[in-house]
Order: C-alpha cells, then structure tokens, then sequence
C-alpha cells in the first residue's frame, strides 16, 4: 500500500520516468514485500529552479539530477529492511536512467492501517 510522489527534472525523457518508476516499484516489492498490483505513484515533472539542494550534503554530492523520492507507507518495517530498499532504489534508477545513485534523495513518511483509504471514502484496511 505504499503512496509514491516522484520529484524530478523536466530534462528526464518517459523512457526515464518509467524505468524510475519501475526501479522504485520493484524495489518495494522486493524488500518491502507488497504486491505487485499495488502500484500507486505520481511524478511530478519540475522546471529548473523548481528542485533546491546543496551542492552537497553528509559528503554526497547533488547535481541537476537530483530528485526526491517520497514513500509513504505502513510503518512496521525494520531498519534494515528500509536500508536495502533506498539501497535497491538508488542502484536500479543508477544502472537505468543517467540519474546517479547520489542524485536519488528518499523520504519515508509512516503512518497506520487507518491512514489509508482506496475510494469510496473507506478505510477498507482497518477491521469493521
């Protein structure tokens, strides 16, 4: 059930929207264990300017590549399990795209079972 928002450059082609798209999904269901039908994402394309950063930031240097990857999911996994997965999205959108591993910023926001709602106005995950 993770919600994927995709920040990224207007110069990346479709072809690099999809294979960063896929990277991420693929590395949820791998590490994280969802299904593959349960693909929920939104990239939104940013003009230059509109993505702010530092040349660099913990020693990992940023270029006009960078973008932010925000998944928000169920919290309940381990650390671990969320290091493999920025690991997995790093190194796939890396090996398909011209985007660099350290151009790939990732924030988990967690909530509960409660914070979801799949259409009709239901929490459909939460026990009636």
């Amino acid at each position: 059930m993770p919600f994927v928002q995709i920040y990224l450059g207007e110069h990346l082609s479709a072809a690099n929207k999809k294979d960063i798209s896929l990277s991420v999904h693929q590395s949820l269901q791998e590490h994280f264990n969802i299904p593959a039908d349960d693909y929920f994402q939104v990239i939104h394309t940013m003009q230059p300017g509109d993505i702010l950063y530092p040349n660099s930031y913990f020693d990992v240097p940023h270029t006009d590549n960078l973008m932010y990857i925000r998944i928000t999911a169920r919290a309940g996994r381990t650390v671990e399990q969320k290091q493999a997965l920025y690991k997995s999205i790093a190194t796939r959108i890396a090996a398909a795209t011209p985007v660099p591993a350290d151009d790939v910023v990732i924030i988990l926001v967690e909530n509960d079972l409660a914070g979801w709602s799949f259409g009709r106005g239901d929490a459909q995950m939460v026990a009636k």
